[in-house]
């Protein structure tokens, strides 16, 4: 039997889905930490390497387009969550099976598929049960609970690394919290089989379709895709450096994570109070991160992976609120997966064209990078403003 969506309710399905989130990013962020090595060694160029991130990064955001329409369709939102982490979880621990690079990179677009089945329909089943609670925070405490996982899977593949010395073994050891999500998955659909179908909220911007505001967030968005440099593509520059150890990679994405945890429950409190005016700051903060990566010394890494974290923190939660102010209730998943996919597209063309401008030149690539986010200032002021309107 369904419950009714109580307070006590409410709070047990965002911890136990973080719990979920918690173990899943064990799994594929401590892979994400790694894959750019992964793939040089095994052959693969930096355009591979920009190609591929950018391809899965495509399919893991496009397909949300059509999971989002089906969920819509059928209302099967925990059948589409429960497939879509099963293949998300299950690729990982294969990638350490493989001795080929193009092998390496199909497991790493099913990885990329599998989450975008099961992205609409959860942050769906979010967007109705923390409307009283606030979305901002709901989906900044789920982001922390993310973000425990996302540094934890790095340090430990850092751990496996500097002792074992073997990428495959870190890869196949993934299979353990891969497991445990999908057990934290089975408890808390039945802990708590919510039913959105009760929750009821007043539509923000408009009763039907999607408003022109919309579709302006989606361009901004769409130019921090192209722009915005993703973690395989950093970490296959910092392997080509010789101060620094291999297993440091992992932990600089540990502590990129670790900000991304902290950064995410910030702005989504920030969020809450100051609406879409916390944008624009976490914006400039990471436009900073993308020299600092590529052109300093570790003392300035560090400080660019800090200011990366942030970034993704803010990708990672108020960007995703957002859309639900702006899309009626009615459409909410096939506006999160119109907004996932055309992210997705963007960030499929940056990070091809990023991987191709490093191997040309640096400078054209870190310029590019700057300049395309830069663009999408005046856009999200326009929202902001447009929003106010109404």
């Amino acid at each position: 039997m369904e419950r009714v969506n109580k307070a006590k309710d409410v709070i047990y399905f965002v911890i136990l889905l973080g719990v979920v989130s918690l173990f899943s990013d064990i799994t594929y962020e401590a892979a994400r930490s790694i894959i750019g090595p992964y793939l040089s060694i095994l052959g693969a160029s930096a355009l591979v390497v920009g190609f591929a991130a950018g391809l899965g990064e495509f399919l893991g955001y496009g397909l949300r387009l059509l999971s989002g329409f089906l969920v819509d369709k059928s209302k099967r939102y925990w059948e589409f969550i429960f497939l879509g982490y099963s293949i998300n979880l299950f690729a990982v621990p294969m990638l350490g099976l493989v001795n080929q690079w193009e092998f390496a990179v199909l497991l790493l677009l099913l990885e990329r598929t599998g989450k975008a089945l099961r992205t609409p329909p959860r942050d769906t089943l979010f967007s109705f049960a923390t409307v009283k609670m606030g979305r901002g925070l709901g989906f900044g405490i789920h982001e922390a609970m993310d973000q425990i996982g996302a540094v934890t899977g790095p340090l430990l593949v850092a751990l496996i690394l500097y002792y074992r010395d073997s990428y495959k073994e870190a890869f196949l050891v993934l299979l353990i919290p891969a497991l445990l999500a999908l057990l934290s998955l089975i408890l808390a659909k039945r802990v708590y089989p919510i039913n959105v179908s009760l929750t009821k909220e007043p539509l923000s911007l408009e009763t039907k379709g999607f408003s022109p505001a919309f579709w302006w967030y989606i361009l901004a968005m769409s130019l921090i895709g192209v722009g915005f440099v993703n973690y395989a593509l950093i970490s296959y520059h910092l392997s080509k450096n010789p101060f620094l150890a291999k297993e440091y990679i992992p932990l600089l994405y540990a502590l990129a994570m670790g900000v991304d945890a902290i950064a995410a429950l910030i702005l989504g409190i920030l969020y809450d109070k100051q609406g879409m005016k916390a944008v624009p700051f976490s914006i400039l903060i990471s436009l900073a991160s993308v020299p600092l990566i590529f052109l300093s010394g570790l003392s300035g890494i560090i400080v660019g992976i800090i200011l990366w974290g942030i970034g993704m923190g803010a990708q990672e939660s108020v960007l995703r609120a957002i859309v639900a102010q702006l899309v009626p209730k009615e459409k909410r998943a096939s506006g999160y997966g119109v907004f996932h996919s055309l992210f997705g597209l963007a960030s499929f063309g940056g990070s091809f064209l990023l991987g191709l401008l490093y191997d040309y030149s640096l400078i054209a690539m870190l310029s590019f990078s700057v300049i395309a986010q830069t663009l999408s200032l005046p856009i999200i002021v326009k929202v902001i403003r447009d929003s106010q309107k109404v």
